[in-house]
């Protein structure tokens, strides 16, 4: 890790830290007006925004990005208006109450839970502009500054939504704009200073895949900084016995309308009796799509949870398998997959019942698509990323509402009223 990007990183922490008061203390109707304000100058601001894009674009084709990797990184007026959309509907949800009595103690006493922001809390994301201004907006609707810090391929864009979106927002409504920063130097790098300062950033939000994220958590969990995040993704589908064969269909064409996202449709598990029946109608259906997609079939020369998005090589690739009931295909996506999310499609209630009861994953789902793990689409928020560990806390799609801390107080019961705010 270079000097030069510890010392960016950190002085970007202390230039958010310095801020943080600024949110923390703001009202919600200030908060929400800030995010209004961005939702407003992602339109107003929109040539710089794409002219930034176009340079992200042109100069990812050039270095041989791949198509599904592309399509993340790419900017449109349809997805500008779509993100401003997104930031219309958060400002438009209640933000959590501040503090709630839990009950009555000994002694004329209340126990009061107070929710409290982290202070300054960390991102590292893939190269997807759209995850800045995600980012940013969860970051100040729980009151938190924060410190991003994005793909190079998409640091051109990401400037441009921070200089003409997110800074100004946050000024126009009265708060600070330094609160919330972004990393602008390139390279893996500035990463791994993101996850080894503790004391300025104690918690970072990693998104993406693979082998990259893994290594972070592993460096932030060295230098005693925690995480949110998922290095492995992947979504499952269980064609059962009683299947519906149009649902089938739907479904799988469903999970694939992007190749490049986490939890698209990876795995294709077929219930052996309709293997012969029904497995040559689906490879040539998959062969048919634009793009078309491979398929592949036992015997396989990799692991059966491999996550094609991250191979850009193979990434239009579904990997099929057989299996003899609903609980064997719950334990396979247990033990073979990294437990992102799996779905059943039967019109058995009991195959259906076995198959959830089973599978420990993060999202489960029935005759329903995979590409529904996502904020947006499964709560009605943006999210700041996807937590599949298997502990205690924030699991599944992470929104405003997980990034605050937990206090206990306990004040006079006669006096409690006096400390609402």
């Amino acid at each position: 890790m270079s000097a030069d990007s510890s010392d960016a990183v950190a002085a970007a922490a202390r230039a958010a830290r310095a801020a943080a008061p600024s949110l923390a203390a703001a009202p919600a109707k200030t908060i929400d007006e800030a995010l209004r304000g961005m939702a407003r100058r992602l339109g107003t601001a929109r040539d710089a925004i794409l002219a930034a894009n176009h340079e992200d674009q042109a100069t990812a084709a050039a270095d041989g990005m791949s198509g599904g990797l592309l399509d993340r990184l790419k900017l449109d007026e349809t997805r500008l208006e779509a993100m401003a959309a997104q930031l219309d509907i958060l400002a438009d949800v209640a933000g959590e109450p501040a503090q709630r009595t839990i009950r009555a103690l000994d002694g004329d006493l209340v126990l009061q839970e107070w929710r409290r922001p982290v202070g300054v809390i960390g991102a590292n994301y893939e190269a997807r502009p759209n995850v800045t201004v995600d980012v940013a907006s969860q970051l100040i609707k729980s009151q938190n500054a924060g410190v991003l810090r994005t793909g190079s391929a998409a640091l051109a864009s990401a400037v441009a939504l921070m200089d003409t979106v997110v800074a100004p927002a946050l000024a126009e409504a009265g708060l600070d704009p330094a609160a919330v920063q972004l990393v602008r130097t390139r390279g893996r790098d500035s990463a791994e200073a993101l996850v080894s300062q503790p004391g300025l950033i104690p918690l970072v939000i990693l998104r993406g895949s693979g082998d990259s994220t893994r290594s972070l958590a592993e460096r932030a969990a060295l230098h005693g900084v925690r995480t949110l995040a998922h290095a492995d993704g992947g979504g499952v589908l269980y064609l059962d016995a009683a299947a519906d064969p149009a649902k089938a269909a739907a479904l799988i064409d469903a999970g694939l309308d992007r190749l490049g996202v986490c939890n698209r449709l990876n795995l294709l598990l077929v219930h052996e009796s309709l293997w012969s029946s029904t497995v040559p109608g689906i490879v040539s259906a998959l062969a048919a799509r634009t793009p078309s997609i491979a398929a592949s079939l036992p015997p396989h020369s990799h692991a059966l949870g491999y996550e094609w998005a991250l191979d850009s090589a193979g990434e239009a690739t579904v990997t099929i398998a057989p299996v003899p009931s609903a609980l064997a295909a719950a334990q396979l996506a247990n033990d073979a997959t990294s437990g992102l999310a799996a779905g059943i499609v039967t019109e058995s209630a009991a195959a259906a019942r076995e198959f959830l009861a089973a599978y420990a994953g993060t999202g489960a789902f029935w005759n329903a698509t995979t590409r529904l793990l996502d904020g947006f689409k499964l709560l009605a928020l943006p999210e700041t990323g996807i937590n599949i560990d298997r502990v205690p806390g924030p699991r599944g799609p992470v929104t405003f509402r997980d990034l605050s801390l937990r206090q206990y107080v306990v004040v006079p019961a006669a006096r409690a009223a006096e400390l609402a705010g």
